[in-house]
């Protein structure tokens, strides 16, 4: 009976201890399975071949222009943004069609920054109506965003149809990228049947020379997955930041724009929305001392291991880095680079951004005890407490940080299986290598001719 006793009390004491140890193993065999699917293509900067000092360097170089042919990390990129991953603007390759879309990206950027700020405010404002209590910001942002990124293409208010769609899409796309969940391409394919039927409505002339197909992919993945995703999960992170920093919190509810731009970017710094981008090399790059990087090279551009580099105790956060001389020293492209096509919304961003962030804290005090990562698969759980009501933060960020722990455990489970099949998945259907293969053996596909295995449908 002791022994059977002690059994139940080492498994006893296994089980409660998982939360400790089990996400943290199960995160290094997800990448050790990655690695093994993926093989190892790609030089990655910083590292052996070019350093820290070279990283902007090389990553401006006119060579280090490809964005996905002859790849194969390609297929998984255009797996996760399919349908029509061959219009995403960040994956096409340079020429007249990049350039066609990149214009019109331009003209519906180019809103007056009043225009924008209202546009923010109201959205804003319908999102946050009558919420309150525990959040997933992630999920609370997506729909705000999405109605921001609808009314600017069509320059009219969002209906609801339309708001549902993007968000749908947007939380699909950021899902299936952190592995959480399977792709629903039913919810994708819905959204570019919308788009279909409203091309006609977008308030600047589409680019020539592609099909209507071809004009819904390209603002399907500009504004509708990544002006969406992206601009959600940054404001989830700014938001995360303040509720479990609540001296920074407090501050940048009563100070002025200036700090909390420095909030911003400390933010961006900590947790940039790029991981890693790779680039594939047109021609050779000379380094002057240490070789040459052969053309059709891989380069994967690890943007949290430049952002950490050279920083004094690069973890911690402190919005005081950006503030004085010395800010312009730091590695810090949240945007990218402005020689190697940066994000089109470098401006407009961080504009819109400054705006919701005081309607929030207008609002509510947040506060939340839950970790935070650049991935942030959690999506943000957080507590917040309309401003004038009794603000009595502990029972719910003690439930919080238990429920994070746990939660981290099936998550991390969840994510090796779905991001394994995902992977997998990605490499046998080869989206990107096909494409490339029939366009240079048949010339572009007629209208009407999305093979399945080319956008990436599954059943």
């Amino acid at each position: 009976m002791l022994i059977i006793a002690l059994v139940g009390l080492a498994g006893l004491a296994g089980l409660v201890s998982l939360p400790w140890w089990l996400p943290a193993r199960v995160v290094a065999l997800r990448v050790r399975v990655f690695e093994r699917i993926n093989g190892d293509e790609g030089i990655p900067v910083p590292g052996d071949l070019v350093g820290v000092e070279r990283f902007e360097e090389v990553y401006a170089h006119p060579a280090a222009g490809g964005r996905s042919k002859g790849a194969a990390l390609s297929d998984l990129f255009w797996y996760w943004l399919s349908p029509g991953p061959e219009m995403h603007q960040e994956h096409l390759e340079a020429g007249d069609t990049y350039d066609a879309v990149a214009r019109t990206t331009r003209r519906l950027l180019a809103v007056r920054r009043a225009e924008a700020e209202e546009l923010a405010r109201r959205c804003a404002g319908r999102a946050l109506r009558d919420v309150r209590g525990l959040v997933r910001l992630r999920d609370l942002m997506i729909p705000m965003w999405a109605e921001f990124s609808y009314e600017l293409v069509f320059g009219e208010p969002c209906p609801r149809e339309a708001r549902d769609l993007i968000a749908a899409n947007a939380e699909d796309v950021a899902g299936a990228l952190q592995c959480t969940r399977l792709r629903h391409m039913g919810r994708r394919d819905r959204l570019t049947a919308y788009l279909m039927r409203n091309l006609h409505r977008v308030r600047v002339p589409l680019p020539e020379g592609l099909t209507p197909r071809q004009q819904a992919y390209y603002l399907h993945g500009a504004f509708c997955t990544t002006a969406v995703v992206q601009l959600s999960e940054a404001m989830a992170h700014l938001l995360l930041v303040l509720a479990r920093h609540p001296e920074v919190q407090e501050r940048a509810r009563t100070g002025d724009d200036a700090y909390l731009d420095q909030v911003m970017a400390e933010t961006l710094r900590l947790y940039p929305l790029f991981g890693i981008a790779h680039r594939v090399t047109t021609g050779d790059i000379a380094l002057e001392g240490s070789g040459t990087i052969p053309a059709g090279s891989v380069l994967c551009f690890n943007y949290p291991a430049f952002h950490h580099a050279g920083c004094p105790d690069p973890d911690r956060f402190d919005p005081g880095r950006f503030d004085g001389p010395d800010a312009k020293h730091l590695n810090h492209i949240p945007f990218g680079v402005a020689a190697n096509r940066p994000c089109p919304a470098w401006r407009l961003a961080p504009i819109v951004m400054r705006v919701v962030t005081r309607e929030v804290l207008g609002r509510y005090v947040l506060d939340s005890s839950v970790s935070h990562t650049r991935s942030m698969p959690h999506r943000g759980p957080c507590l917040l407490t309309p401003r004038g009501a009794p603000h009595r933060p502990g029972p719910a960020l003690a439930y919080l940080r238990a429920r994070d722990r746990w939660e981290d455990v099936w998550r991390s489970l969840a994510q090796l299986v779905l991001g394994t099949y995902m992977v997998w998945d990605a490499r046998r259907l080869r989206l990107c290598e096909r494409h490339f293969a029939s366009f240079e053996t048949f010339g572009p596909e007629p209208e009407g001719s999305h093979a399945r295995h080319r956008t990436g449908h599954r059943p």
